[in-house]
């Protein structure tokens, strides 16, 4: 009688004999040994826990079910949370974000179908659970996301992937980005600019971290690029201050119906082989894929133009990413948390060392 065949996470076929016989670890979550270029020592790396060693809904809730550790010690990537909605203007629960993106995360598998990235057979990978932010203090709490960047992540090396959240976290983010690697480009996913001077006579908000950036040098204006930005404004100049900097804007109005690979070759062509950040709003998203978020605009990008501008960066020195602004109370599918998941996963797979089978 042939055997029952079940998937695995290693690039082959596993029967049911075998999992009767193997050891728990050796149905998908098994750590691999593999060698860095140039070095003769192996080390093991973390892979995620597998769908036949665990159901899904079930484990620890960490993305893609992966180890945990205080810290980016000696890892190439990290998954980490910031659950801080308290710079929101419109809708709150943000905050929730990380922890349910987390939940949803189960579902995914280490291989990518489409590109054939295979993340998980060259990078250690990690979440390093979440920021210990202030909930009573935005400042604060920006000023203790720059430290745990700086002093947790950043200087092991590890390129940071961070579920917000709201886009305030961006600020800090990138204020500790530029003590390593100075003014970074940015692939801006969004429906809106952030690029306020204020909101409600604060300089700290979810909508002002990019003026912020730009204040403080964080970004480099020249290759920045604002993709899917939409919706009414104050005054119709309101994109035009972005224009005036140097940024690349992108409206949604000018992308619908259209494949976003070619505008991909430009961003690529634009950022060249210094560092690059991406930050991606759930409200880039028209809210037919993403409306559990605070602030949705009709008219946004696809979930496919999506997929299109992150694999886009492949080839980029991208050196972290953040998907904010998920707040799972308006959306009780879960499908918000979902993409977000999914986009993270997908930012992971064009980091620099990445290997395509």
């Amino acid at each position: 009688m042939a055997k029952a065949r079940l998937s695995s996470y290693h690039g082959r076929e596993t029967t049911s004999e075998d999992a009767a016989m193997a050891p728990k670890s050796a149905l998908g979550s098994a750590p691999k040994t593999t060698k860095k270029p140039g070095k003769k020592a192996a080390r093991t790396l973390n892979q995620p826990m597998g769908g036949n060693v665990m159901l899904r809904p079930a484990a620890p809730i960490t993305m893609m079910r992966l180890p945990t550790q205080p810290d980016a010690r000696g890892l190439d990537a990290c998954f980490v949370g910031i659950p801080l909605d308290w710079g929101t203007s419109n809708r709150s629960g943000a905050r929730f974000g990380p922890r349910q993106i987390r939940q949803e995360s189960s579902f995914l598998r280490p291989y990518n179908m489409a590109t054939r990235a295979a993340p998980f057979d060259a990078l250690q990978v990690a979440d390093i659970n979440d920021v210990p932010v202030n909930p009573y203090d935005l400042k604060d709490s920006c000023r203790i996301i720059e430290k745990f960047f700086s002093e947790k992540i950043l200087k092991y090396g590890c390129r940071p992937l961070t579920m917000g959240g709201d886009h305030t976290i961006t600020y800090p983010i990138l204020q500790a980005m530029k003590k390593v690697h100075g003014p970074v480009g940015l692939v801006h996913i969004d429906a809106h600019a952030d690029v306020n001077d204020t909101m409600f006579g604060e300089k700290i908000a979810h909508g002002t971290p990019f003026r912020r950036c730009v204040d403080e040098g964080l970004i480099d204006c020249h290759r920045t690029w604002q993709i899917g930005l939409r919706g009414t404004g104050y005054t119709a100049e309101d994109f035009d201050w972005c224009r005036r900097q140097g940024f690349r804007v992108v409206p949604a109005h000018e992308i619908w119906w259209k494949s976003l690979v070619p505008m991909m070759r430009k961003v690529r062509k634009a950022m060249g082989k210094r560092p690059v950040y991406i930050s991606f709003d759930v409200d880039g998203l028209d809210p037919a894929y993403g409306p559990g978020n605070g602030s949705p605009e009709i008219g946004g990008i696809s979930s496919m133009q999506a997929l299109e501008i992150i694999r886009g960066c492949k080839g980029l020195n991208v050196v972290g990413g953040d998907f904010v602004e998920v707040a799972p109370a308006y959306d009780v599918s879960g499908n918000t948390s979902l993409y977000a998941a999914n986009f993270l996963y997908e930012m992971l797979c064009v980091l620099p060392g990445v290997p395509y089978r």
